[in-house]
């Protein structure tokens, strides 16, 4: 079937290729979109509060492009698309995404989420750089091991349950009231028809999610060989960008409504989840773990590392906001490290 489809795509013009790139990416964005907006609601009816569904599912959710097409990719022997996926992304999120939310609109910090998942996300950025080391990896060269993807899984799920014990200790009362009179209206037919409905909507927007990954990997590799531009470059900007269009959509919509504060929490979840969950489960499904290329030293780990930093003192300040100058600094950051990707190949 993959190999049928490679083979389809490979007859396709170079033009025709970026438009099915551009469908694919569609397709990733409103598959993840469907995905949170029926977890959140079946979360709802189940009685599970808000701050627990935001902390976890949302958070999943919306990193589930990112997970899918570097898994695919680390079972096709492509290191690069998995590995520079993942930490493309990290860096699209907290410098493209926080730096046009804070442009559009107010962008306020809870000091809460700062304190207890900010350290995580930088702790998390650290231990990416860290292991990925060459004199930390066997042989030749960077690598992030097999045992160290399944190691970031069990972190993950510390975190997972860690983030739903916080969540229950701050959980405003209003959010559990609410979630047990929803829980209560499940005795009818009716809803239990619905529970049915939106459970097969979740499945099938995991399928939209999968399907349109195996047609962006290899419409990406195959475009990517043809202009001459390595696979690592073209996972760190393009698909990265594309990839993390449903915290983009999240932010967005979230500072336009006033809830400013959910996106900041998005997506230091989101990073969190690049790393754990994305490096984890990519570098788990291969024995020989994801190959480092040398110029992810020269680039991608400092970009992602100044990045996260420079969020984490943004977000530290006595005034609780990531202000327009800030977020204007997030995005030039990564505006420059767009050019650099493109003028260091």
């Amino acid at each position: 079937m993959e190999e049928l489809m490679h083979e389809f795509l490979l007859g396709m013009p170079t033009l025709v290729l970026l438009g099915v790139i551009a469908v694919a990416f569609v397709f990733l964005s409103k598959g993840a979109d469907v995905l949170v907006d029926e977890a959140v609601e079946l979360s709802i009816r189940w009685g599970v509060p808000k701050m627990i569904i935001g902390a976890t599912i949302v958070s999943l959710g919306t990193t589930l492009p990112e997970a899918s097409v570097s898994v695919l990719a680390a079972i096709q022997g492509n290191a690069d698309l998995a590995l520079g996926n993942a930490i493309g992304s990290i860096i699209a999120d907290t410098g493209l995404i926080i730096g046009l939310a804070a442009l559009i609109g107010h962008l306020p910090v809870d000091q809460m989420v700062v304190e207890r998942q900010g350290k995580i996300q930088v702790l998390a950025g650290l231990l990416l750089a860290g292991v990925a080391l060459p004199f930390l990896s066997p042989g030749d060269g960077g690598r992030v091991t097999q045992w160290m993807g399944f190691v970031f899984l069990i972190l993950l799920a510390a975190y997972i349950y860690t983030s739903i014990k916080w969540s229950r200790i701050t959980n405003v009362l209003e959010d559990q009231e609410e979630a047990m009179e929803k829980s209560v209206a499940l005795e009818t037919t009716e809803e239990k028809s619905l529970i049915v409905l939106q459970i097969v909507k979740i499945f099938a927007a995991i399928t939209v999610v999968i399907l349109s990954s195996k047609v962006l990997i290899s419409s990406v590799e195959i475009t990517a060989i043809r202009v001459g531009i390595p696979q690592s470059v073209i996972a760190a900007t393009l698909v990265a960008f594309g990839t993390s269009l449903p915290e983009l959509i999240t932010a967005i919509n979230a500072v336009r409504k006033g809830h400013g504060e959910l996106a900041v929490g998005n997506i230091v979840g989101a990073d969190i989840l690049n790393v754990l969950f994305v490096v984890g489960s990519a570098a788990a499904v291969t024995t020989g773990g994801l190959i480092v290329p040398a110029n992810y030293y020269k680039l991608q780990f400092p970009a992602m590392l100044i990045i996260l930093l420079t969020f984490r003192f943004f977000t530290m300040k006595k005034d609780d906001v990531i202000t327009k100058k800030e977020g204007a600094f997030l995005l030039g950051v990564y505006l420059v490290y767009l050019v650099l990707n493109f003028t260091w190949i």
